[in-house]
């Protein structure tokens, strides 16, 4: 049973949250302010943390920004009363997977937060791909795990997914509405903007450059190519 950790300051919109997903099948836990919630995320494992913004003693930019430091990978949501674009681009440069802007409607969030969960699933691979040199990088997908020179690299889910989708297609040109579709995989999709900042924080972790790429190659007009 996936477990999923809901963090909001809102009683009403934690107990809704709670009520709902658990009627979904899910183990559900809760938090009411930033502090708790990042005690919470550090001390236990979740397969998803849904994250409000605006919250007191820390934000979910803030908890959003430690957790990822700290090397955890679980995904994240954020939920958030702004609107405007440059609040959700830096919500997912901070390495959140998804946001949902309120007000939002239950079916949605309840859609996002399985299309996440069934994508976790999906990422497994085989046993004789656990290990990849990309770039600076050893990776495996399998346990969400980067390293560079024997030392741990932070990576968001989000990035891992983005660079699994290039490494599965490799020496093909991805366009930047298919990595849309692929990976946050919903109609309403982030704008490609998006995926070039995704993209720009892979390569300053993937290559020995990253202003001179050699390995995540821009295909003008169109997308991006893994060169393996």
């Amino acid at each position: 049973m996936p477990k999923i950790l809901v963090v909001d300051d809102e009683q009403n919109m934690r107990t809704g949250l709670k009520d709902n997903l658990e009627f979904e099948g899910y183990d559900v836990e809760t938090a009411n302010d930033g502090e708790q919630g990042l005690k919470k995320i550090l001390e236990n494992s979740y397969n998803l943390i849904i994250l409000d913004v605006m919250m007191p003693k820390k934000s979910g930019f803030d908890v959003c920004k430690e957790v990822r430091k700290a090397g955890i990978t679980t995904p994240v949501i954020l939920l958030t009363a702004k609107g405007e674009e440059i609040d959700k681009v830096v919500g997912l440069e901070l390495g959140a997977d998804d946001y949902v802007t309120k007000p939002f409607s239950l079916r949605e969030l309840l859609a996002r937060v399985k299309a996440i969960l069934r994508r976790g699933e999906n990422l497994v691979m085989n046993e004789s791909e656990r290990d990849i040199k990309i770039g600076r990088l050893e990776i495996n997908f399998n346990g969400y795990k980067a390293t560079s020179k024997n030392k741990d690299v932070a990576m968001s889910h989000k990035e891992f997914e983005i660079l699994h989708h290039l490494w599965k297609h490799r020496n093909s040109t991805v366009s930047r509405e298919d990595l849309l579709t692929e990976i946050w995989g919903y109609d309403e999709t982030p704008t490609t903007r998006t995926v070039d900042n995704f993209i720009l924080k892979l390569r300053q972790k993937v290559e020995v450059d990253s202003n001179h790429p050699q390995v995540i190659l821009t295909v003008h007009g169109i997308g991006y190519k893994l060169v393996i």
